[in-house]
C-alpha cells in the first residue's frame, strides 16, 4: 500500500506523520531540548564496573551514567588476545573494561524512564545503502533481500570495499543499486569515520564524536525502499535542507518532496492532529461496536478485547471470531501509531474452536507484517492469553507526550470522596490526642466539605461528642478531592 509522509516543523519541535490509505499509522516526534541520541557515538569514561551484573556504567555526558554489558563490548587488541578474536564469547566485564577508562560507544537505544541509555562499542554507521561496520573484514546483506542473484551481485560489488577499517552491511534498499551508488555510499561512510576518528583523538572525554541525523533527514534515509507517493513539508527551510539531501543520498525521493502551503495546519489533513490525541487514549473503539482496553505499564502493555455493543448476527461463537479478527488489524496499528514496544499480552475473548483460534493468529501476523519494527508472537499460553514482544528502541508516544498525574500520582484512580472524609476524622482523633486544642477546622475539597455536612455529617457529629470539641468544615475550592488539612484553634 503506499504511503504519505506529513512533516510538520516548529523551532522546538518535529513530527513526522505516515499516512497509508487515508489513515494515520505512525507518528514520529523529537523535540529539541530531547532530541534521541541513538546511533551519537560518544567518547566516553567508564564510571564503574559491576561483575555481578557482567555491565558497566559510562559516563558520556548524559544526566544519567549509560549501561554497557559486557555481550555488546566487541573485542579490542588492549583486552583481547590476537588469536581468540576470531571466536570472541562473552568474557567477565573485569577483563573487558577498567573504572576510569577512556572508551569509544554508540547508542543503541535512548534513555526509557529510569533507565539511562544502552550501549555497544560495536560501532556503525548507517546510509543509504549500506551500514559501515568499522574492524569488520566480511560482507552481510539484508535477509529482505530474497533474490539469490541479487544477493550475490550486491555481495560481490561491495566486497571490493571492504579494507583494514572495515566491512558493511548491505540494506534492504540496495536491491536494484548499481555500483556507482554502492560505491559513493561506501566513500562517503568510510570518509565519515576518518572524521570520527579524527575527533577521537583530538577532544576529550564525554564528547560526541558523531551525532545522528535529525528526524526529517532520518526518516526519509529510512524510509527508502517504502512505496512513498508524497512528502510534504510545511517549513521552507527544512524543506530546503530535504531537497539537498534526497538529491545527494536519495535522488528517487526528490521528485516527491513538496512545501505545502495550505491555509490550514498540516497535521489538520486527514484527522491526524485527532488521531493523535485519540492515540492517549485506553479505550479503542472498533468499527463492529467492539473496542480495545490497551494499559501501558513499566513491565509490559496489556491489550483487553470486549465485544461491547456488538451482538453479531449467527451465534455466540462467530460473533467472538469476528470480533478477535477485527481486533488484530486495530492492535496492529495501535503497535505502531502508539509506538509500544516489550513485552505486550493481548487478552482475546476466549474462543472454544481451535481453528478460530490458529486463523486469528495467522491474522494478527499478516497485520503486523507491516510493521517496520521487529515483532515476535508467541502464539497462545495455557490462560488463552497471546504473547508478543516489539522491539523498543525509543519511547512511546504517551511517555514522550504525557507526564504521570499530579492528582492521583500515577496511579490512575483517586480515593473516593468517602475515603478522604474517614481519613480526616482520624487525623483530628490523632491530632486532639497529641495536642490540646480548643476546636478544629477541617480544610477539604468542595466535594468532601459537602459529604462531611451531608451524607457524612451523623459520623462527623460522632466525633465531636467523643473527643467533646467543635469541628468545622471549610470548603477550599483550589483543594484536589485527596487534599485537606486539620488546624486547630
Amino acid at each position: 500500500m503506499s504511503a504519505e509522509l506529513l512533516i510538520n516543523v516548529t523551532p522546538s519541535e518535529t513530527r513526522v506523520a505516515m499516512i497509508e490509505g487515508g489513515i494515520l499509522q505512525e507518528v514520529h516526534i523529537e523535540r529539541e531540548a530531547k532530541r534521541g541520541i541513538v546511533g551519537n557515538i560518544y567518547k566516553g569514561k567508564v564510571s564503574r564496573v559491576l561483575p555481578g551484573m557482567q555491565a558497566a556504567f559510562v559516563d558520556i555526558g548524559l544526566e544519567k551514567a549509560a549501561f554497557l554489558h559486557a555481550s555488546d563490548i566487541v573485542p579490542h587488541t588492549e583486552c583481547v588476545a590476537e588469536n581468540e578474536k576470531k571466536q570472541f564469547q562473552v568474557r567477565d566485564i573485569s577483563e573487558l573494561v577498567r573504572q576510569g577508562q577512556d572508551i569509544v560507544v554508540q547508542v543503541v537505544k535512548d534513555p526509557l524512564g529510569t533507565k539511562g541509555a544502552r550501549l555497544t562499542t560495536d560501532i556503525t554507521l548507517p546510509s543509504r545503502y549500506l551500514v559501515f561496520m568499522p574492524g569488520a573484514s566480511h560482507v552481510g546483506v539484508s535477509q529482505r533481500i530474497e533474490s539469490e542473484k541479487e544477493r550475490n551481485r550486491l555481495k560481490r560489488v561491495v566486497a571490493d570495499y571492504c579494507d583494514e577499517n572495515g566491512g558493511f552491511i548491505i540494506r534492504t534498499a540496495a536491491e536494484g543499486a548499481n555500483e556507482t551508488e554502492l560505491a559513493q555510499d561506501a566513500q562517503f561512510l568510510k570518509r565519515l569515520w576518518l572524521k570520527i576518528n579524527e575527533r577521537r583523538t583530538k577532544y576529550k572525554t564525554r564528547s560526541t564524536l558523531y551525532g545522528e541525523l535529525g528526524l526529517a533527514h532520518r526518516i526519509l534515509r529510512d524510509f527508502v525502499g517504502t512505496e512513498l507517493t508524497r512528502i510534504q513539508v510545511d517549513s521552507r527551510l527544512v524543506y530546503e535542507s530535504l531537497k539537498e539531501f534526497t538529491r545527494e543520498f536519495v535522488p528517487e525521493l526528490e521528485c516527491l518532496l513538496e512545501l505545502y502551503e495550505g491555509d490550514k495546519p498540516i497535521f489538520d489533513m486527514y484527522d491526524t492532529e485527532n488521531e493523535i490525541q485519540r492515540s492517549l487514549e485506553r479505550k479503542v473503539n472498533l468499527k463492529s461496536g467492539g473496542y480495545l482496553i490497551i494499559d501501558q505499564t513499566e513491565a509490559m502493555t496489556t491489550v483487553d478485547i470486549n465485544t461491547g455493543a456488538f451482538v453479531g448476527r449467527r451465534n455466540l461463537e462467530d460473533t467472538i471470531f469476528n470480533t478477535n479478527v477485527e481486533a488484530t488489524q486495530a492492535i496492529a496499528r495501535q503497535l505502531r501509531l502508539r509506538n509500544l514496544g516489550g513485552i505486550i499480552i493481548i487478552d482475546f475473548i476466549d474462543m472454544m474452536v481451535e481453528e478460530h483460534r490458529q486463523r486469528v493468529l495467522t491474522s494478527l501476523e499478516a497485520a503486523l507484517a507491516k510493521d517496520r519494527v521487529k515483532t515476535n508472537i508467541n502464539g497462545f499460553t495455557q490462560l488463552g492469553l497471546v504473547e508478543m514482544t516489539r522491539k523498543r528502541t525509543r519511547e512511546s508516544i504517551e511517555h514522550v507526550l504525557c507526564s504521570g498525574c499530579p492528582t492521583c500520582e500515577s496511579r490512575g484512580s483517586v480515593k473516593t470522596v468517602e475515603t478522604v472524609c474517614y481519613e480526616i476524622l482520624r487525623e483530628i482523633t490523632r491530632v486532639n490526642r497529641a495536642y490540646d486544642a480548643d476546636k478544629f477546622v477541617a480544610y477539604a475539597s468542595p466535594a468532601v466539605a459537602e459529604a462531611l455536612e451531608g451524607d457524612e455529617s451523623h459520623a462527623l457529629a460522632e466525633l465531636e461528642v467523643f473527643i467533646g470539641k467543635q469541628v468545622r468544615i471549610q470548603a477550599e475550592p483550589l483543594y484536589i478531592q485527596e487534599q485537606f488539612d486539620v488546624v486547630m484553634m
